[in-house]
Formats: structure tokens, C-alpha cells, sequence
């Protein structure tokens, strides 16, 4: 598999915002509920690697763990990477399914009028 330009590696990445490159590699820290869910996806991200020949460093620190993907074969970053950085991320949402933004707080009526009542006609009565 071919190595990626600087070009190349810039477009998959910005397909890939929680990931980054480093040096003639890309790396990502996930962090997780707890340990136990961490191991969980170590293990996943294990079996996929194996399944494909193609397998991360990987760094443990209790319930983060960093993988960085570079082909040692080309010297660099190749699309190899990119792929396995994409069925990381997806493990990752298997172990932990991502929590929900929380919905923006409602803004009073003061708020949405500039706060202030200066100006306006009394209601009719």
C-alpha cells in the first residue's frame, strides 16, 4: 500500500476530527467509563487488527487508551490507517455509545426581547 502525501493524510483526518497526526503516524486517546469498559475495547480493536494484519501501538492508562496507526511497510501513513481509525472509532461507539449532547437551556422571554421592557405599549384590555 502506497504512503499518503501531506495532502491526502489532511483530507482523512478532517473525515476523522478525534484523531491526529503525529509524526509518520495518527493517534487518538479514547476515554471510557471505567477500566473494565476499556479493556473491553482493547480487546475488540485486538481481534479486528489480527483479522486485517494491521495492529496499533497501543498505550493502557486505567480507562484511556492512545492506539497510533502508522504502515511500518511504507514508511508512513497510508489509507490502512484511515481504515483502521474508522473501525476503531465504530468499536469505540460499540463499548460506550456516545452520550448526548446536552439540549441548549431555554432562554426566558427577557432574554430573547434584549431583557429589558423600555418602550413597550401596555396590553389592551
Amino acid at each position: 500500500m502506497d504512503k499518503l502525501n501531506q495532502d491526502q493524510i489532511d483530507k482523512a483526518l478532517a473525515a476523522l476530527p478525534n484523531w491526529s497526526q503525529v509524526g509518520e503516524a495518527i493517534q487518538r486517546t479514547f476515554d471510557f467509563d471505567g477500566f473494565i469498559t476499556a479493556m473491553k475495547f482493547v480487546d475488540r480493536v485486538a481481534v479486528a487488527a489480527e483479522q486485517v494484519q494491521h495492529h496499533p501501538d497501543i498505550l493502557i492508562r486505567y480507562k484511556k487508551v492512545t492506539l497510533t496507526f502508522a504502515t511500518h511497510d511504507a514508511n508512513g501513513i497510508t489509507q490502512k490507517d484511515f481504515d483502521a481509525a474508522t473501525n476503531s472509532d465504530r468499536l469505540a461507539d460499540e463499548v460506550q455509545p456516545p452520550k448526548p449532547k446536552p439540549a441548549p437551556k431555554a432562554r426566558s422571554g427577557a432574554a430573547r426581547s434584549g431583557g429589558s421592557r423600555a418602550g413597550m405599549k401596555p396590553p389592551k384590555v
